[in-house]
């Protein structure tokens, strides 16, 4: 596999940016974001949260492609603390891990509301 290496500048730092160093996802993901301003490092976590709770499987690919699938599975275990019940279920079939293992799950148990 062949990858085209683009640099572009950052006119703030004016410093090289290799295009590699980002996942390649849809700017409609992050309609609420500064697309070209995103520091894909730094917001890691709410990157990973918003492509598996709105991301097709092929976008959650390309998430482990960048990321790595242990740095998710780490994000998902101890880090991301809030996911919808539908994408907790999706993501336990995905990754092969047990609902009690992520941290979204052990907190919405442990959060549960009155019965009323």
């Amino acid at each position: 596999m062949l990858y085209l290496v683009v640099y572009m500048t950052d006119s703030k730092r004016n410093i090289k940016i290799d295009a590699a160093q980002k996942p390649d996802l849809p700017k409609e993901l992050f309609w609420d974001w500064r697309y070209h301003e995103i520091d894909w490092q730094k917001t890691y976590l709410s990157i990973i949260e918003r492509v598996l709770e709105r991301g097709t499987k092929d976008e959650w690919k390309e998430l482990i492609r960048f990321y790595g699938e242990p740095k998710i599975k780490t994000a998902l275990t101890k880090e991301i603390m809030y996911l919808p019940d539908y994408i907790i279920e999706e993501v336990t079939r995905y990754f092969s891990l047990r609902q009690e293992d992520l941290a979204c799950y052990v907190r919405q148990k442990l959060r549960r509301g009155q019965w009323i």
